[in-house]
């Protein structure tokens, strides 16, 4: 498995998409891949259905699935958002973690991005009463 982050850095992360999940019905997941092979959104794609992202109940959630090895990454949307998102949606939270990457600030870059990740779906996805976590929280590896 790869330790891309501390424990530390890693617990902020999981705070962040708590704290973005707290606005939205939205769901994400940070997901690191050590073998990566053919194109990187291919590969997001695949992972967020291997992780049951497409079975949120509005269909929102959003992967961040990341490459180190190969120093890519990716974000991928369900359905529901590419409903309302347009072209480039995601553009400027990519953006935020490659500038994060490359200031050796990868945990912070996103942190960053999750925060602008969650305003983004809040907008679209407000949270709602009943809004319930269907998605685990945590950072996941593949194997």
């Amino acid at each position: 498995m790869i330790q891309l982050f501390s424990a530390e850095e890693e617990a902020a992360i999981v705070k962040a998409i708590q704290a973005a999940e707290a606005q939205t019905s939205g769901e994400v997941r940070v997901h690191i891949e050590k073998n990566c092979r053919g194109d990187i959104m291919k590969a997001a794609i695949r992972t967020f259905r291997k992780l049951g992202m497409h079975r949120t109940a509005n269909r929102n959630g959003v992967l961040i699935f990341i490459a180190p090895e190969r120093r890519e990454l990716a974000i991928v949307g369900d359905a529901g958002i590419h409903a309302v998102a347009p072209p480039g949606f995601w553009d400027a939270e990519r953006d935020l973690m490659i500038e994060g990457f490359r200031q050796g600030q990868a945990a912070q870059g996103i942190c960053t991005a999750i925060a602008a990740v969650g305003e983004k779906l809040k907008a679209h996805f407000p949270v709602q009463p009943n809004d319930a976590d269907e998605l685990p929280n945590e950072v996941s590896y593949s194997d």
